[in-house]
């Protein structure tokens, strides 16, 4: 059964990740399934984000609020996103950009997707 599962990341403890944890509810993910690192986006060396990647399967689907919070260092980005969707075979969802989402049954999913849409 396809899970969704959304990773938030902010740069350091002072930030405040309240408006990522609200855009995953209104993408309908489940809290239980929600991971944050507060920490830098430039290496993928992160707890929160390898814990959820090895409880993700094939059809499981990542939600984030932008591509900066998956990431900072491009080539990396494109490494992991490369990784999730053609070997782990996991759809990504990007909430400020559905341009970029890999859910081919539906690239808007939620009210604040579904805005970007139509």
């Amino acid at each position: 059964m396809k899970k969704k599962y959304g990773y938030i990341r902010v740069s350091t403890k002072d930030q405040n990740p309240e408006r990522q944890y609200q855009a995953m509810g209104k993408m309908g993910v489940d809290k239980k399934n929600i991971y944050e690192d507060k920490m830098s986006g430039y290496s993928f060396s992160r707890p929160a984000y390898k814990k959820m990647i090895k409880r993700m399967k094939s059809n499981d689907v990542l939600v984030i609020k932008s591509i900066d919070r998956l990431g900072r260092n491009y080539s990396e980005i494109l490494e992991q996103w490369r990784m999730l969707t053609k070997e782990k075979k996991i759809d990504i969802q990007v909430i400020d950009m559905p341009l970029l989402n890999t859910d081919s049954e539906n690239n808007c999913v939620g009210e604040e997707c579904r805005q970007y849409c139509s």
